[in-house]
């Protein structure tokens, strides 16, 4: 985030893409208010809270219109809600998305497949089937493993 208010920083893209200023504004404005960030625009972005700034951030690039969505841990170190939130948006998004992410959680809702690296290779020949958990542990939201 670089510009002095949400607005002009999520329509910052669009202005670059060629948009004209009252057409990036529309845009910012339309977006922003598609991820539920009503009265958002006049705030000064370095006032922001880490989520907000994370909230700002996906709409900046939502409002370009991308094809295609390539982030990387996008809910590390944010609080239930606002991870929640992201994850909503992210499961309502009409585009193909790229998560990197060790937060297996929120790969399994907002992912058909999940691939692993190891040692240095992608594991294409066996993507693992994503699925939700519901228990506690000691390990919380640390990657582990399950023994039937």
């Amino acid at each position: 985030m670089f510009s002095p208010t949400v607005l002009e920083d999520v329509a910052f893209g669009p202005l670059n893409l060629g948009k004209s200023p009252e057409e990036a504004g529309d845009s910012a404005l339309k977006t922003l208010a598609r991820l539920d960030l009503y009265g958002f625009e006049n705030r000064i972005t370095y006032k922001l809270s880490g989520g907000e700034k994370r909230l700002v951030s996906l709409a900046t690039v939502l409002a370009m219109d991308p094809e295609v969505l390539l982030l990387d841990e996008p809910t590390n170190g944010l609080d239930e809600e606002t991870e929640e939130k992201i994850t909503d948006i992210l499961k309502g998004l009409n585009l193909s998305c790229i998560f990197v992410s060790h937060n297996l959680d929120f790969l399994s809702k907002t992912t058909d497949k999940i691939y692993a690296i190891t040692n240095g290779k992608i594991s294409l020949d066996e993507p693992l089937a994503p699925h939700p958990h519901i228990h506690a542990h000691r390990f919380g939201r640390l990657p582990h493993e399950h023994k039937s």
